[in-house]
């Protein structure tokens, strides 16, 4: 058989679920262009912008906006309507003066959360590879694709440096250790917050990270689904990374349904 090319296509109903698409709005969903983030670890800039943050009906006023240079995602202008926005990423809107910072929600969501001019001068990035290239230059790899050379000799693989986007430089960076506060960004614990109590090694296999929340509710992941955001003071979606049980949701529906009927 004939080798195929590349997908340029994709139904709306094998769209990932996080991106929060209705089944009868068409059959067709944007598919992200290929860039820093994965297909399914990303959100196009035309859901952002039109799904979203409302701020235009269709695609093609979507097109309209951002080829007016009106959206910048880390601090560049981006005039793809199909730019795949990842997490930790920086959405800056001019004309409307706002920041978002992409992340997750504790049921595994991505969500926009509002931040300051302060914060949006900086983003997270996880350190996937350190390694010597060229002339025995030294480099860390990013989760977004970026590659920096000559960092601090004690950046590992699996920590999280503090990147600054308007100097291109490295301001701090975070360990992967107990103690360290992290972020779950893959796995049913998606979007859950807390600080790792230990690691399990398994050679072989996949290493196991123990992590307790602050209202001391313990559980575990894989250790390469841990984001470590250590002390780094970003603004966290509503809840701040605290999972409620079904009975603890119900109850504050039903507290706000109350104070609502009070008004």
């Amino acid at each position: 058989m004939g080798r195929r090319g590349n997908k340029k296509h994709l139904k709306r109903l094998a769209a990932p679920s996080q991106w929060m698409l209705d089944k009868l709005s068409g059959v067709w969903a944007p598919r992200p262009s290929t860039g820093p983030h994965k297909l399914r670890e990303c959100l196009p800039l035309v859901l952002i912008l039109r799904n979203r943050l409302k701020l235009a009906l269709t695609a093609t006023e979507v097109k309209m906006i951002l080829m007016n240079k009106l959206v910048q995602v880390d601090g560049k202008i981006r005039r793809d309507t199909k730019y795949p926005v990842g997490f930790m990423d920086v959405v800056t809107i001019k004309r409307i003066d706002k920041n978002y910072r992409l992340l997750y929600d504790v049921k595994g969501r991505f969500k926009l959360v509002e931040i300051k001019d302060s914060e949006a001068s900086f983003k997270l990035c996880k350190v996937v590879k350190c390694q010597l290239g060229r002339a025995g230059i030294p480099y860390v790899a990013t989760h977004d694709g970026r590659t920096i050379r000559f960092p601090d000799p004690d950046i590992k693989v699996g920590d999280t440096i503090k990147f600054n986007l308007r100097t291109g430089s490295i301001e701090e960076f975070y360990k992967f250790e107990p103690g360290a506060t992290v972020m779950v960004v893959k796995g049913r614990n998606t979007g859950r917050v807390g600080s790792i109590r230990k690691v399990e090694k398994h050679p072989g296999s996949h290493n196991i990270a123990h992590v307790v929340d602050v209202r001391d509710h313990k559980f575990a992941t894989r250790a390469a689904n841990i984001f470590v955001i250590g002390e780094s003071k970003i603004s966290l979606p509503r809840g701040g990374g605290c999972k409620l049980s079904i009975i603890e949701e119900r109850s504050q529906r039903e507290e706000k349904e109350a104070a609502a009927r009070f008004r």
